[in-house]
């Protein structure tokens, strides 16, 4: 008997479809706006020479996901693979990626931006002019894979699990940056409005920073409690105007810095009005309210700022995953909950963001072994 050609192989039906799931991967997208997101089998992307191809392990779910499934915030090309907090192995790099190399666990910054605008050279990506939002302008890690650019990959300690790498890349990266803004120094107190994901995340970076006392303004007695059990002195807002409250706790001084993470007009001001002299005030929160202040009294007369907040810079990074290598930042495990890389479990946990009263972060667990994949 002959030998079996390879031109044969190559046409075998059972051969051709395996080498058509070799060129493809599994997802979950968001294929129309007010929809659930649907499972898909996406090809996998092409790299550059100055990309890397990440095999996904863990995702987080954030709140701006079910604003962009439900069309709060814009979408301007769909279908699109959600997910921006994104933590992995590098399965392949570009010719010019140098710092990297296949194998490597990264965590993956979210800002994919071009690198040469005025605003980029000031290394301020997050306002580039042809940046883009990984998980809302091109795919995210609701995938088995995603192609960012080389610069976005950032080594991830073996002490990091990959689960705490996701998550840092957004909650805790935009609190480090509003405290940097806010030019936190040793020795200086804060007032934080809100206790949610960043202000978990915020306390904990404060207390890293060397603040000296934390306020956290809160309606939560949940909340509250596990504020005070992180050291800081929990302020109940039902309970009386926190303006006057802090104003009591620092015998008339106020703070030296308050971050709003909030998106209240209410919140915003009394993050003004709680500063003492010199005070930084900086603004996280999203809100479509206006704000008012009094110039004289609360501005000028005691020279204080009011600072905006927009993300977070890959700079940062690096003193963010040493800060959680060292035990500076912690997420128990009660802080975390997981789920499937299923739509169902997905959409399921994107609804729960409308009636969320915890800091409780749920992450995707795509792959815990890099081998149960197929090799590409």
């Amino acid at each position: 008997m002959g030998s079996i050609s390879s031109d044969w192989l190559l046409r075998s039906p059972r051969v051709f479809k395996a080498q058509v799931e070799l060129r493809r991967m599994r997802a979950v997208r968001l294929t129309q706006v007010r929809n659930s997101l649907q499972e898909s089998k996406p090809e996998l992307p092409e790299i550059g020479p100055s990309d890397v191809l990440i095999r996904v392990a863990a995702c987080g779910i954030c709140h701006s996901d079910e604003h962009y499934r439900a069309g709060i915030s814009r979408i301007e090309r769909l279908p699109v693979t959600l997910g921006h907090e994104i933590a992995g192995w590098i399965e392949k790099v570009g010719a010019d990626v140098k710092h990297v190399a296949p194998g490597d666990r990264v965590s993956v910054h979210y800002l994919a931006h071009c690198g040469t605008c005025e605003c980029c050279v000031r290394g301020l990506e997050q306002l580039c002019h042809t940046g883009e939002m990984i998980g809302k302008h091109r795919d995210g890690g609701y995938a088995e894979f995603v192609k960012v650019p080389g610069r976005n990959a950032f080594v991830l300690p073996d002490e990091i699990s990959f689960e705490i790498g996701a998550i840092l890349m957004c909650s805790s990266a935009t609190a480090l940056h509003a405290l940097n803004k806010a030019r936190l120094k040793p020795g200086e107190s804060i007032a934080i409005f809100g206790f949610g994901g960043l202000g978990f995340s915020a306390v904990q970076l404060a207390r890293a920073l060397n603040c000296d006392q934390i306020y956290i303004v809160e309606i939560n007695p949940a909340k509250l409690a596990s504020a005070k059990m992180l050291g800081a002195v929990p302020i109940d807002a039902t309970k009386g105007n926190p303006v006057e409250q802090i104003a009591k706790a620092t015998s008339g001084k106020g703070v030296d810095v308050s971050l709003e993470l909030i998106g209240s007009a209410k919140t915003m001001r009394q993050a003004v009005q709680c500063l003492g002299a010199s005070g930084r005030a900086a603004l996280v929160g999203l809100t479509a309210e206006s704000i008012s202040v009094f110039p004289y009294t609360e501005l000028i007369n005691k020279e204080v700022e009011i600072i905006g907040v927009s993300d977070h810079l890959a700079a940062e990074l690096p003193m963010l995953i040493e800060f959680a290598r060292r035990g500076k930042l912690r997420f128990p495990p009660d802080a975390l909950r997981f789920v499937d890389l299923d739509a169902e479990q997905i959409n399921a946990s994107l609804d729960a963001f409308q009636n969320s009263i915890d800091h409780v972060r749920t992450v995707i667990r795509v792959a815990s072994d890099r081998r149960q994949f197929y090799r590409i």
